[in-house]
């Protein structure tokens, strides 16, 4: 029965067009997103644990940007090293002094969790710039209630269609008064099929860069008719180094010029915050348990992967020596890239791989390889196990929320831990119970 669902969801979502894109070897192409129909079910107190942890985390990593981008004060008392701040692609030095309407710099956080074999939850990566995926169960859920609307009515789920009502609240806390545009590069984005269905959801613009214009550093929608509309709020899905070429990359045919000026002045909200990858620098994770304790003065609920910060000359020489037992990863890296195993590596390029190390020690982190949990999947008609994580989505506007859902990301290698769509990856619902 379950084999005969997912084969009937997965006919539904090519037919509406749900495709993520990849640009590789100046190569376009787009593929399905495998959907698997065995949910991940998540237990109503477990749920609670997670938002408690993913809310403090989010909160502190929002107090962390505001003071890095201003005050600096977590630099100044010595809690984190000025020199690895600034040395992170991440920061962008544009976005000094910059003051977001109500003060939020990180609205929407995708953060990818992992639950160990002994049930313990650990925090993988942040993602605070432009975080993808929540389209996804949101629309496997709607198909999944036409399918097989008898699950629905037998089982205590949360209903997870609240998201673009979620997303809505939080578009408008910000705005500085006018509409609001959710703002696409075009098709040829990986995630353009998600932009335009939220777009549709949340009753927001979908504009490309050309829609849009700033004049007297304000920020405006020119509509087919040619009438111009202030804008109040951009979610944006372009890259920081994109979104503006008098600000940043001046070759950026997919920006809009002076945006930074009119979001500088306050007149438009921009969702995220230009300049929130020093956030998410892969690097900078290894400090956000002590920015929790530094911020909220609370000790962190969800801890980190164990991590060795190859910037340090003791945690490059442990994880140097302990190679075949660690994952390394590329702090500005994402989409599964960058991401080394030791232990795959021949003697060769293991010797290869530590000079670039002791070369380039900022660029890496090692992380302690977590035996998480396989969940069970349909594979031509049969159930196997395969490793998945958990992408949870918290949003921050009048309040710090956690969407009662996710995106449970799945290796559909049986020998892999890389769990990307990007990768090959596929994605199954996740079920919250209410009771």
């Amino acid at each position: 029965m379950e084999a005969l669902i997912q084969e009937h969801i997965n006919e539904l979502l090519a037919r509406y067009g749900v495709k993520f894109g990849i640009y590789k070897d100046r190569v376009f192409r787009e593929q399905l997103f495998p959907y698997d129909a065995i949910p991940r079910v998540i237990q109503k107190d477990d749920f609670s644990y997670l938002k408690r942890g993913l809310i403090q985390r989010v909160d502190a990593l929002n107090l962390f940007l505001a003071d890095i981008y201003n005050e600096k004060h977590i630099v100044k008392d010595g809690t984190l090293p000025e020199e690895f701040v600034y040395l992170s692609k991440g920061y962008l030095p544009q976005c000094e002094n910059i003051k977001p309407p109500k003060g939020i710099y990180a609205h929407i956080s995708g953060i990818d969790l992992v639950q160990a074999k002994s049930g313990e939850w650990y925090i993988l990566e942040d993602n605070l710039r432009i975080p993808s995926g929540a389209s996804y169960p949101l629309i496997a859920r709607a198909l999944a209630r036409i399918a097989s609307p008898e699950t629905f009515g037998r089982t205590s789920i949360v209903d997870n269609r609240d998201y673009a009502e979620l997303l809505s609240m939080t578009m408008e806390h910000v705005s500085t008064g006018g509409v609001s545009v959710i703002l696409t590069p075009g098709r040829y984005n990986a995630a353009f099929f998600e932009h335009s269905y939220l777009a549709e959801k949340t009753h927001s613009i979908l504009a490309m860069p050309h829609d849009l214009f700033v004049d007297n550093n304000t920020l405006y929608y020119r509509d087919y008719l040619g009438r111009a509309q202030r804008v109040g709020v951009v979610y944006r899905r372009i890259s920081d180094e994109f979104l503006d070429p008098m600000s940043f990359r001046s070759d950026s045919c997919i920006g809009v010029p002076n945006i930074m000026a009119a979001y500088r002045a306050g007149n438009v909200a921009l969702v995220n915050a230009p300049g929130n990858g020093i956030a998410d620098d892969k690097g900078i994770y290894y400090f956000v348990p002590k920015m929790i304790e530094y911020y909220l003065g609370e000790e962190p609920v969800l801890k980190n992967a164990p991590t060795y910060l190859m910037f340090y000359p003791e945690d490059r020489a442990y994880a140097l020596a302990h190679m075949t037992e660690l994952v390394f990863k590329d702090v500005s890296e994402a989409g599964g890239y960058g991401v080394v195993f030791g232990r795959e590596l021949s003697e060769e390029k293991r010797a290869e791989f530590k000079a670039l190390v002791e070369t380039e020690p900022r660029r890496f982190i090692a992380q302690e390889i977590i035996d998480f949990i396989d969940l069970p999947i349909m594979e031509n008609g049969q159930e196997v196990m395969r490793k998945a994580d958990l992408r949870a989505f918290v949003l921050s506007g009048e309040r710090t929320c956690v969407w009662a859902s996710g995106l449970t990301r799945f290796s559909r290698n049986p020998d892999s831990f890389v769990v990307n769509s990007s990768q090959g990856g596929g994605f199954k619902d996740t079920w919250v119970l209410s009771h």
